[in-house]
């Protein structure tokens, strides 16, 4: 748990709360009605501290830090309950982690400072069939259709896996946006306020250079870039359980109409009391991961559940915070009726809850991963 904290960590946690006191949170004030100048504010404020540079690699000037870092420093952030939250941490290299040469000067240096946005276009639409590359002279074509590509609608260029027609295994291409047969199709949000959009591919060609690793590796690649999100979701979802905490017990000892607080009545304890129960169980979980992924473990299913977990429990933390508060909790602008939206995408966010119940269950009985 946090209480068991190294030095190193402890200093980023105070340092994590002084920049939200200090800026995430005057900032967030000043341009609420601003979501762009918001962005540009809060990257400039970060960028003057180590705080941008903690999930950078140390090759592109960053400090890379550890899983138990970052976990310390998201959740502190989260706790702040602020959207503006999600822009203090730079760019990570997400999927052009392991990019070198063309692809790395093209599209992993942009990206980590700020210029360029990804998307990883990783699901399959469920109608016809699935996203297949066949081997043409110098590449690949790639036909297929991918369904809800998160942060598509403003990618500039995309991540795609493609099942090898007549092969084995599958690939890992980048490519532009404003590639020849590749179409942006429906661009739509979700209830978050996120934009995402599905993406068309008709003799898409990808170049040799254009691949990370080799042809048949780029499941394993995905599903690395997929684990780490999830722990990341998961240490998100520990601060902003602990941030509806903190509102609904100021709620909840406050007068009521009746004459006494909430807080005094022995039914509203009991829900309370378990919120808080589920709340101390997520984050023994999530840092407990970080530091088994830190040692070097792998941690697939530990972090499967940890997402799963966690974000299924900020659910139903949410929901009850909201039914304790009442009919106010619902009215648009209140800090739950906007969280309720943001945290009911998380259970589907990097694989839906059931799925990875399932993965975790493969993972055990086929593979004999984790220490669950």
């Amino acid at each position: 748990m946090p209480e068991q904290l190294q030095a190193r960590q402890q200093q980023l946690l105070t340092h994590t709360r002084d920049f939200v006191r200090d800026h995430l949170e005057p900032l967030s004030a000043r341009h609420e009605d601003d979501a762009a100048t918001l962005r540009q504010a809060v990257v400039s404020a970060a960028r003057s501290t180590e705080l941008f540079a903690l999930t950078q690699p140390r090759a592109y000037g960053g400090s890379e830090a550890g899983v138990l870092d970052l976990t310390v420093v998201r959740e502190a952030l989260a706790v702040s309950g602020l959207p503006a939250r999600r822009w203090v941490l730079g760019p990570g290299p997400g999927f052009l982690a392991a990019a070198s040469g063309v692809l790395a000067e093209r599209y992993l240096e942009p990206l980590l400072r700020g210029e360029l946005r990804t998307a990883f276009a990783f699901t399959d639409a469920r109608e016809g069939p699935g996203t297949v590359a066949r081997r043409t002279d110098g590449g690949w074509l790639l036909d297929g259709l991918k369904s809800y590509v998160t942060g598509g609608a403003d990618a500039d260029c995309f991540g795609i896996i493609a099942r090898i027609k007549d092969g084995e295994g599958s690939l890992f291409a980048v490519v532009d946006a404003d590639s020849p047969g590749l179409t942006v199709g429906e661009r739509f949000r979700s209830i978050d306020g996120s934009h995402h959009a599905t993406l068309t591919l008709h003799g898409l060609f990808v170049a040799d250079d254009a691949l990370l690793g080799a042809p048949g590796s780029g499941m394993p690649r995905a599903m690395k870039q997929i684990g780490d999100t999830r722990l990341a979701m998961a240490a998100d979802a520990c601060g902003l359980m602990q941030y509806v905490l903190e509102h609904l017990e100021q709620h909840l000892l406050a007068p009521h109409r009746s004459g006494a607080p909430l807080a005094d009545r022995e039914g509203v304890r009991l829900r309370y009391a378990e919120l808080r129960i589920n709340a101390f169980a997520a984050r023994s979980m999530v840092y407990r991961t970080a530091r088994l992924a830190d040692a070097g473990e792998n941690v697939v299913n530990e972090g499967i559940a940890s997402k799963v977990f966690c974000t299924e429990t900020l659910g139903h933390l949410v929901d009850t915070a909201i039914q304790l508060e009442g009919g106010q909790a619902l009215v648009a602008g209140h800090p739950l009726e906007r969280l309720y939206r943001e945290v009911r995408v998380l259970r589907l966010a990097e694989g839906a809850s059931d799925l990875l119940r399932l993965n975790l269950a493969r993972g055990r009985f086929e593979l004999g991963k984790g220490r669950i």
